[in-house]
């Protein structure tokens, strides 16, 4: 039976560094490409980061119950993930890895149970995050703030999920969270 790997943080915490790693090691994992109404950056492709829809685009699909989970994470801008892409990577016979915020990952974890792992990426400190987002260079300084202040709450469901991942030193990070996974999917 297929498994499901799910990573949740708050944004800048390392989660997709730390899923782009888990890709490259030969696993037998697909990435679960999520669906939100933002604007791509930098150099983002439709269908690859993500799929990308319009608020209007989302909530008909959201009507639709074409989702597993989604939410409005700020004004306008949802994420979710479509039941049509976990459906697709199943039936490949894929374990699927998810990018997903704090309560869509709780949410796919009740769902699946026993059959999905949650891993929580922790930020060293607030400091450091202002400090990745910076560097980042995506973000205005209010989406920066704002994002900091998500991410004070978000810390708070880190016990509901089956494990942290402190990411201070990434080798350390990269080494744990690869243990995790393969002895999951070992299981």
């Amino acid at each position: 039976m297929a498994k499901l790997i799910i990573f949740s943080a708050p944004s800048g915490a390392g989660k997709s560094t730390l899923i782009r790693f888990l890709l490259e090691q030969g696993l037998n994992i697909r990435f679960s490409i999520s669906a939100t109404s933002r604007k791509p950056r930098g150099e983002e492709k439709n269908g690859v980061e993500y799929y990308f829809l319009t608020p209007e685009e989302f909530r008909r699909r959201i009507a639709d119950n074409e989702f597993l989970e989604y939410e409005e994470v700020y004004k306008d801008k949802f994420y979710g993930t479509l039941k049509s892409e976990v459906d697709r990577i199943l039936a490949e016979g894929m374990n699927v890895v998810f990018d997903v915020d704090c309560i869509g990952g709780l949410n796919i974890k009740k769902i699946y149970g026993d059959q999905a792992l949650s891993i929580f990426v922790m930020p060293p400190s607030v400091k450091v995050l202002r400090e990745r987002l910076e560097k980042r260079g995506t973000d205005t300084p209010a989406v920066i703030e704002s994002r900091l202040a998500k991410a004070e709450y978000e810390m708070s469901f880190a016990p509901q999920f089956d494990v942290t991942v402190y990411n201070g030193d990434y080798n350390q990070a990269k080494a744990e969270v690869l243990k995790l996974v393969t002895d999951f999917l070992m299981d």
